[in-house]
């Protein structure tokens, strides 16, 4: 079957005139969709950025607890593994002003009986250091390299004795 022109003519109303609000809202529709759902995504995706950081925060927290409490444990076998752990976790990039200080105030008591130690030693004879036994000194030296870590994290300057006492190696190391 052969198409057949209408019997009757069609008009064609072309306007030329600007368009109305409504038609110009009703074309930027799907723009409006695309925009709202790119700022979900970006808040979104931010969202679980701060909560990966929180949960890295609080880890690093829970593992900084734990070490400090081997710190203050009374045993100077524990406490210098965990003043090396503090170390550690004074290097990571988690570490921020508050807990450096943290940090640094559990160097405070190790270091103070290393320097009272050293003048007790100074005064009885000039071989000072080699009086602590093993697990003082280990404990002491990791005590100044976490000073160290700290210290540098925070820009402060480092006492040279606390720079010397952390370069040396503890008893019974093999490195």
């Amino acid at each position: 079957m052969e198409p057949t022109p209408s019997p009757t003519p069609v008009e064609v109303f072309v306007h030329t005139g600007p368009a109305e609000w409504w038609e110009v809202l009703a074309a930027l529709g799907p723009l409006a969709v695309l925009l709202g759902a790119v700022i979900a995504g970006v808040v979104g995706w931010r969202t679980l950025q701060q909560k990966a950081v929180a949960d890295n925060r609080s880890e690093w927290w829970k593992r900084a607890q734990w070490a400090l409490d081997a710190v203050h444990s009374g045993d100077k076998q524990r406490g210098a593994v965990g003043l090396k752990v503090l170390k550690v976790l004074g290097e990571s990039e988690l570490a921020g002003t508050g807990e450096l200080a943290v940090l640094e105030a559990a160097t405070e008591r190790p270091l103070g009986q290393a320097a009272r130690l050293a003048r007790q030693g100074a005064q009885a004879a000039p071989s000072g250091p080699e009086q602590f036994d093993d697990d003082d000194r280990a404990l002491h030296i990791a005590a100044a390299q976490l000073r160290e870590v700290t210290d540098r994290r925070l820009g402060k300057a480092t006492p040279d004795w606390i720079t010397a006492l952390g370069q040396e190696e503890p008893a019974g190391h093999t490195g």
